[in-house]
């Protein structure tokens, strides 16, 4: 098995996805601009530029929305959870992946990160 790593085009040590047999697997996202700074805004604001951004990357590596199987959710208050439900559910709609959400303290003051895998046969 081959695994092919896509470095980030932003200024962090880490891979944007990792492709290893038929699995895309995206790097958590958190609301960040260009440049790597914090984006801050309500929860719907830091999940839609979450979303935005995980969108770009499927589709950098030939993948989309509708391939994705799993997605792992930290939000720093899970007070955010139905605002933050309503983004991921439109965002996600007709194709829901399995999901796990939880609470957690995360990097740069961020409301929300997401992590996806998905499937690309």
């Amino acid at each position: 098995m081959t695994v092919i790593r896509y470095p980030s085009t932003k200024p962090l040590p880490l891979s944007s996805a990792t492709q290893a047999g038929g699995f895309l697997f995206l790097s958590g996202v958190l609301p960040l601009d260009e440049q790597g700074k914090p984006f801050k805004g309500d929860i719907q604001a830091e999940t839609r530029a979450v979303l935005r951004e995980i969108d770009a990357l499927l589709l950098e590596r030939g993948a989309s929305r509708k391939d994705v199987v799993r997605a792992m959710v930290w939000l720093a208050d899970l007070n955010d959870f139905a605002g933050f439900n309503d983004e991921y559910g439109r965002f996600f709609e007709g194709h829901l992946p399995a999901r796990s959400a939880v609470q957690a303290t995360l990097n740069r003051g961020a409301r929300v990160e997401i992590e996806v895998q998905a499937w690309l046969g």
